[in-house]
């Protein structure tokens, strides 16, 4: 039996060659991710079965049953499985692109940036009830202006001598994440008190208040994208081999690398503009799809997306569940095993 499925769209456009494996390990991971869909749409002050649940998805059962579940936990699932998702696919574009294992949205400032943008739509566009004048429809194209000018800056001021050099890149994104940091505080000054408060809980990175009208605007702008970075895998996967070789290979790298770049940013923006900055998935989830599945990106992005699915989904249900009836921001706890993770990634690069 051949170790390898070959799949190809169109003559020349895509093709990538899986490890079944990693088929099979995609296939558990899905598995996990339908049990925790489902235990955390029956968990809550009233405990609903499983069965109870698939019955209120598909109509059937109880008004209430359907009342609870589709009404007010589905959208928060659904947000918080997106944009675990999202998170996790950029950080693993960035890792690809950079080529270190360090690099993540939050840590080069690009959430940072996609955070500024948000903070300062809502004191633009807010009345003093904390009411939006204009259409929630324009901020994640607000949060995606600003993830791509961050990106852009960090790029720019990263360039040297004709290349990026990877840890050069990681200091300036720290920095850039400082300032990011420093300008959302001051947005948050400058605005009314009660939308200083949201603001700052939002930041820790919530999905709490999620609503349809908020899946129907992330689920095909996270999906679509999500669908071209794996048409893109091959790109992906040349980009890691370095600049020189890839050029020889016969590819256009500056001009991939900013198609790539664009990418990422609106799957960060997206997700920020609806979940705040939800930290170190898109550092951890990569991590871990490389140790299960390996470094091909054709493997890589399917399963960084279902593992950064995982990880947003339990931090939610945590958050919900630990402390009832106080709830916790999902971000805590993503920051909480990030944060740590991240210390021993740097010791392991030190001593590699």
């Amino acid at each position: 039996m051949k170790k390898h499925i070959t799949f190809r769209i169109g003559k020349d456009f895509a093709s990538f060659l899986i490890d079944r494996k990693a088929i099979f390990t995609f296939a558990s991971l899905l598995a996990v991710v339908i049990v925790i869909f489902f235990t955390s749409a029956g968990m809550g002050e009233m405990k609903i079965a499983p069965w109870v649940v698939f019955q209120a998805l598909i109509g059937q059962g109880s008004e209430t049953d359907f009342l609870i579940v589709m009404s007010f936990r589905m959208p928060r699932i659904l947000i918080a499985l997106l944009v675990g998702m999202a998170l996790a696919v950029a950080g693993g574009i960035l890792q690809g692109l950079i080529r270190n294992p360090l690099a993540s949205p939050e840590v080069l400032g690009v959430t940072g940036g996609a955070g500024v943008a948000v903070v300062l739509f809502l004191a633009l566009f807010s009345d003093r009830s904390g009411a939006l004048t204009i259409s929630v429809h324009w901020l994640p194209l607000g949060a995606f202006a600003g993830a791509t000018i961050t990106a852009l800056l960090l790029y720019t001021l990263s360039f040297k001598n004709g290349e990026v050099p990877p840890l050069r890149m990681v200091l300036i994104g720290i920095g850039i994440s400082a300032l990011a940091k420093a300008l959302t505080t001051l947005f948050m000054i400058l605005g009314p008190i009660h939308q200083a408060s949201q603001a700052n809980i939002w930041l820790t990175g919530t999905v709490y208040g999620s609503n349809w009208k908020n899946v129907a605007i992330l689920a095909p702008w996270t999906l679509v994208l999500i669908v071209i970075t794996f048409i893109l895998a091959r790109k992906l996967n040349v980009q890691e081999l370095g600049d020189e070789l890839a050029i020889g290979l016969g590819n256009e790298v500056q001009k991939q690398r900013l198609v790539l770049l664009l990418i990422c940013t609106a799957l960060i923006g997206g997700a920020v503009a609806f979940s705040g900055a939800i930290g170190f998935v898109g550092l951890m989830a990569p991590h871990i799809a490389r140790r299960l599945v390996g470094s091909a990106f054709g493997a890589l992005i399917p399963v960084s997306a279902l593992v950064g699915a995982i990880l947003v989904l339990i931090a939610d249900l945590i958050g919900r569940m630990a402390f009832s009836p106080l709830e916790i921001p999902a971000g805590v706890f993503t920051a909480a095993i990030g944060a740590p993770y991240f210390v021993y990634l740097l010791y392991k690069s030190r001593n590699a």
